[in-house]
């Protein structure tokens, strides 16, 4: 068992985050991941040189190389095929690309993560839906990169996206709905590769929990941002991680991370979980139980259930034809105008 300590569970209280340090089995959850995403990554570049759109499936070449390569020759981004989720839209395509690998889900369900949440937010836990893969390419990569012909501008993607880019200051809470506002909630973002500050780790402003939920503005990139009158700090303070390192973050946890200005990819996940039951802030995707002692048999305990649900539910989102849009805040906003 890995709980937290008193020190570490007053610590995220106090300060509104918790660094871990190698809290994660890097065998058992990276590794595995790596070698699912190769295998996505091989069908993705056997495709495209199959349909003329890129020289090389550059097989011999470690994984963040090649997309480097990916996005350098195409011009396009590829976000979707990495991530663990779909974006809640009427109209998605039925065929829209997402990673449900078994290792994803193994990461997710993670008894060690588990055990961390477990001791912040209670033993009854079920798995928020929103929750992304982001492999940041260098900043230079991203100039020459435009989002591509067909799915990503469908979707709105584009270059300076926070999925590929940096991320502006934010709060996780204000992409939910507000029926989600009281649930009990806890962010973990840990990354596959390590995360310096030239890569673009995350920031946070410690403390800036306790001042609530802030005004978010919408931006052209499909991201919220903080203005700069709602922010108490407009630095912060990077937090440079290693590979197997967890960081815990409160949704009202005030958090960015910068481009990153290396040569390498920045590769990381961002997990919630929330207390079974409570409001999960998107209701249009699904939610898993992942731990009860109250109800065991709602724990979703294979990965096939877990990739055919996400299915289902992108097969109901293309044939919707309207869907509520999650957030509260418009363009025209006191802060935001």
């Amino acid at each position: 068992m890995t709980f937290l300590t008193d020190a570490q569970i007053d610590a995220f209280q106090d300060r509104g985050y918790l660094l871990v340090e190698g809290l994660i089995d890097t065998a058992r959850i990276c590794a595995p991941i790596e070698r699912d995403y190769t295998t996505l990554l091989d069908g993705l570049t056997e495709q495209l040189v199959r349909e003329g759109r890129l020289s090389s499936t550059w097989s011999g070449l470690p994984f963040g190389e090649r997309v480097i390569k990916l996005y350098q020759e195409t011009g396009e981004l590829f976000i979707q095929h990495f991530n663990i989720s779909v974006p809640p839209k009427a109209g998605i395509p039925a065929d829209i690309p997402i990673c449900l690998a078994p290792s994803v889900f193994r990461a997710l369900t993670n008894d060690v993560l588990l055990d961390a949440v477990e001791s912040l937010i209670g033993p009854e836990i079920a798995i928020n839906p929103v929750q992304h893969t982001r492999i940041k390419p260098p900043s230079v990569v991203l100039d020459s990169a435009g989002a591509s012909r067909s799915l990503h501008g469908a979707l709105g993607i584009t270059p300076d996206n926070g999925l590929v880019a940096r991320t502006p200051w934010h709060q996780d809470n204000a992409v939910l709905t507000p029926d989600a506002d009281q649930t009990e909630m806890v962010t973990v973002w840990f990354p596959i590769t390590d995360a310096s500050i030239d890569m673009g780790c995350l920031a946070v402003q410690p403390g800036s929990h306790r001042g609530g939920l802030r005004t978010h503005c919408p931006s052209r990139t499909t991201d919220l941002f903080i203005p700069a009158a709602a922010l108490d700090d407009q630095d912060g303070i990077p937090i440079p991680m290693k590979r197997g390192d967890a960081l815990f973050l409160h949704p009202h946890m005030c958090h960015s991370s910068r481009g990153n200005q290396s040569q390498a990819i920045r590769w990381s996940f961002d997990l919630r979980y929330q207390r079974r039951g409570q409001p999960s802030g998107r209701a249009i995707l699904p939610t898993f139980v992942a731990r009860s002692r109250e109800a065991p048999e709602t724990i979703v305990r294979d990965p096939d259930t877990w990739a055919r649900t996400w299915r289902e539910t992108i097969h109901d989102l293309s044939r919707r034809t309207a869907v509520s849009s999650p957030h509260r805040w418009s363009a025209d906003a006191a802060l935001c105008a």
